[in-house]
């Protein structure tokens, strides 16, 4: 890159650093935490920092789980975005990426950016960038080009989502590079859509996987698509909650802390008779279904005589088929 363009480009950080917009810009007050905290110079040329391999494999231990949960979502991301010359990362709280997916064909041109497993993205080696950034200001955004705080990584082009885990804390954060020239931010914003999804997939399987003897319920919030999951045990009390289901209905730690019966978190105990009436119902039909409509079969599945079971169809209003 010239001496020009980086003059150019620290200049009009550094301007905009002084100025008062980054009490209104997010991107200039991440410029600022670059310049002012970190002590960084926009103009820094100095190779990204790696992990040796025993701090790589440390991290990776760490986050283990979250890696087997994202498997099959980092492979469907990268098929969406791999052929336009995109890599993926899944970076650990601290910014390193710690797996990846991208064509061997880019290899040499995302490892010569930094953009591999073991490197350091957080924003107090690398300023401004969608990892670090992401991490600090935990949402999904997008550092496009100039936006990178480092002259050297104006060629980037980042869009980055945080991911929590079971218990709601922030954890990790998927992120899609490209350094193609002609990636538009139009383009980025479609980007954003697939990893967003990607997120909201790896964070499910995460949870499903951190409470396997549970169900997992859908809580009833507005947005169906928000990942908002709780875990419920046999005895139907809430054992679990995503960070989604703990923003949405007040769920602390403390709630999570003490048994807590699904009914009353859920509003449901408001309708009590109304609920259990259906919880009734819904193992009465499903008794049935498993029995082929026999009422006999189903009765004795149920561990109740077929009179017991005939009074309660009746009450209840379950139609049978024999």
């Amino acid at each position: 890159m010239g001496e020009d363009l980086s003059g150019h480009h620290a200049d009009r950080i550094q301007a905009a650093i002084v100025s008062d917009a980054a009490a209104k810009s997010a991107l200039v007050a991440s410029w600022r935490r670059s310049s002012s905290l970190h002590r960084l110079d926009p103009a820094d040329c100095s190779p990204p920092r790696y992990l040796t391999e025993a701090e790589l494999g440390e991290a990776r231990q760490r986050v283990e789980p979250l890696i087997r949960a994202a498997q099959s979502s980092l492979d469907r991301l990268y098929l969406a975005v791999g052929g336009v010359g995109c890599c993926v990362l899944l970076a650990d709280r601290n910014g390193v990426p710690v797996e990846r997916r991208g064509a061997p064909v880019d290899d040499e041109t995302f490892h010569s950016w930094g953009l591999w497993t073991g490197s350091v993205w957080n924003e107090e080696s690398q300023g401004t960038n969608g990892i670090g950034t992401c991490l600090v200001e935990q949402r999904a955004l997008t550092i496009h080009r100039d936006q990178h705080f480092h002259t050297r990584n104006t060629g980037l082009s980042c869009t980055t989502a945080p991911i929590y885990d079971h218990r709601g804390d922030l954890v990790a954060a998927l992120d899609v590079s490209s350094c193609r020239a002609d990636l538009t931010e139009a383009f980025a914003n479609l980007i954003s859509v697939a990893v967003i999804d990607a997120v909201r997939r790896i964070e499910a399987e995460n949870f499903r996987m951190a409470f396997t003897k549970a169900r997992i319920l859908l809580a009833p919030v507005a947005d169906k698509g928000s990942g908002a999951l709780i875990a419920v045990d046999a005895d139907d009390l809430v054992v679990g909650a995503t960070r989604s289901a703990r923003l949405a209905l007040g769920i602390t730690q403390q709630c999570l802390d003490k048994p807590m019966p699904a009914a009353d978190l859920l509003g449901w105990a408001e309708n009590g008779p109304e609920v259990l009436a259906g919880a009734e119902r819904g193992v009465l039909q499903r008794a049935l279904a498993r029995a082929d409509g026999n009422v006999s079969a189903a009765a004795q599945a149920l561990g109740i005589s077929r009179a017991t079971l005939h009074r309660k169809l009746n009450r209840l209003d379950v139609h049978r088929s024999h």
